[in-house]
């Protein structure tokens, strides 16, 4: 049986860019994804790489539900939200282990 840590995330473009959430068990190798571009689509389109918030949850059902949440606000509520617990905008992918990007 696999290790599954249900986990909400938004990504970035930039400070104030592009952003994306999305719902993964496995957020390192979610984030290698986003950041190698393996996956087609909008985050690959709009260069979404940075990992600026996320949320663990107990349960997949919890995550999901949190994401839809998240993903039916505003752009300005999905802003607060990144920028009550990171204001700095940093990608904690680095937190991770992961190597810092050249911006």
């Amino acid at each position: 049986m696999r290790d599954i840590n249900p986990v909400t995330y938004i990504m970035a473009s930039q400070r104030n860019g592009t952003i994306y959430t999305g719902v993964t068990s496995n957020l390192v190798q979610r984030i290698g994804q986003h950041r190698e571009g393996v996956i087609a689509g909008f985050t690959q389109d709009y260069g979404v790489k940075l990992l600026v918030w996320y949320e663990q949850h107990a349960t997949m059902e919890n995550a999901i539900a949190r994401e839809k949440q998240i993903k039916a606000w505003k752009r300005d509520w999905k802003l607060a939200l990144i920028e009550v617990d990171n204001p700095e905008w940093r990608d904690l992918a680095e937190d991770l282990g992961f190597e810092a990007l050249v911006r």
